[in-house]
């Protein structure tokens, strides 16, 4: 990526996590974003963390434009846009599992060119920006990388809740699951770092948008991964969403997806 963003995207990282933290395991205020249908929560350490980064980008790059999951679109024409997403896995936030990120994307001319995934309680950072992909936590700094998996049957499977997928998708998600090894539920972003750290193998998942997915992206592909909708289009946009370590687990899901 050029420029490097990277030191700048810790200091959001930082400062979205300061002003996160003292929302974590207490009784703070909860909405529901939703009109009917699946809770949506969304709580005020959603709305501190967008705020304070936010500020920061205004300040350091006023000619940037910002997509974020609170506060909507401002310039979304610029050539470089954040794409933030300040808590993404807010039902575990909620219930005081520290499964939950904060999703930093960076576009240029509308491509997802960097991405970290930052986890304020367990001091984690996951990072990528098509040149390297890294992890840095307790037990140090280490490159992210993939691993390979040859076959379904190999795969370990994430996706958030199988009661999310619309009636059709979830059949068809349903077909992938009962073929793989093993299945984890309820990682949101961490599902994806697992998989560009070698620890998981696929993710599928349903109803995305862009904060949701954008900072992803980079940190997968950049770590050896494929990411894909499940028509094989680009990821950008959320929807259906295929993230796996190898193509080949990739091309295998896709066609148990596709399947008529």
């Amino acid at each position: 990526m050029n420029p490097d963003f990277l030191p700048f995207m810790q200091e959001l990282a930082h400062a979205a996590g300061q002003a996160i933290a003292p929302y974590f395991r207490t009784d703070g205020i909860t909405d529901n974003k939703a009109a009917g249908g699946a809770f949506d929560p969304v709580t005020e350490g959603d709305r501190a963390g967008e705020a304070a980064m936010r500020s920061l980008i205004a300040d350091a790059h006023p000619e940037h434009g910002i997509i974020g999951e609170e506060y909507g679109i401002s310039n979304g024409d610029a050539d470089y846009v954040w794409v933030l997403d300040p808590i993404d896995g807010t039902r575990s936030f909620i219930s005081g599992i520290p499964t939950w990120g904060t999703l930093i994307g960076l576009t240029h001319k509308g491509i997802p060119v960097a991405g970290m995934m930052a986890q304020g309680f367990t001091n984690e950072r996951f990072f990528g920006d098509g040149n390297t992909a890294f992890y840095r936590g307790p037990g140090g700094t280490r490159p992210l990388q993939a691993r390979a998996c040859a076959s379904l049957a190999e795969a370990t499977l994430f996706t958030t809740d199988p009661r999310l997928f619309q009636e059709t998708e979830r059949e068809r998600y349903l077909a992938v699951e009962s073929t793989v090894r093993l299945t984890r539920y309820s990682a949101d972003c961490y599902a994806y770092c697992m998989v560009a750290a070698g620890h998981a193998d696929l993710v599928i998942e349903s109803g995305l948008k862009p904060h949701d997915i954008v900072a992803l992206i980079p940190i997968i592909e950049s770590a050896g991964g494929i990411i894909t909708s499940w028509d094989g289009r680009p990821a950008t946009q959320g929807g259906t969403v295929v993230a796996a370590g190898d193509r080949r687990v990739h091309e295998a899901a896709m066609r148990v997806l596709n399947a008529t």
